[in-house]
């Protein structure tokens, strides 16, 4: 399995709209679960959406809940999220992580690949 590649970030205003992208190789990535997080500057990661194999099983944390949307598209074998209403709290690095056993019904907390991340930032 190699690496996912993450695109789509950039500069935005406050209120702006930004669509990440990831994109994954290999197989496995149809029977996984795929998660977003972000790091900002001299924090912890942090675990923003998944999504499980089953694209219609989603989980978002509270501070992105109604304006993100993660999605699949298993042909592409692309993972995407819209980011809506962006915050300059929203700034930050923003990774994209796959596990072969992840439902969405929790938090990601073990991901087997990381991408190597694109930068949000959100200016006031």
């Amino acid at each position: 399995q190699v690496a996912p590649v993450e695109s789509g970030g950039g500069l935005v205003q406050d209120g702006g709209s930004l669509l990440l992208s990831c994109v994954f190789s290999g197989r496995a990535f149809r029977s996984s679960g795929v998660g977003w997080f972000r790091q900002a500057s001299g924090k912890e990661h942090e675990f923003v959406a998944g999504i499980g194999w089953n694209p219609d099983i989603k989980y978002y944390v509270d501070s992105v809940q109604g304006r993100f949307t993660i999605s699949r598209d298993n042909v592409k074998n692309t993972v995407y999220l819209q980011m809506n209403s962006l915050k300059p709290a929203d700034t930050a690095i923003y990774y994209c992580a796959a596990d072969e056993q992840y439902s969405a019904l929790y938090p990601m907390s073990r991901p087997n690949y990381w991408g190597h991340g694109t930068q949000v930032t959100v200016s006031s």
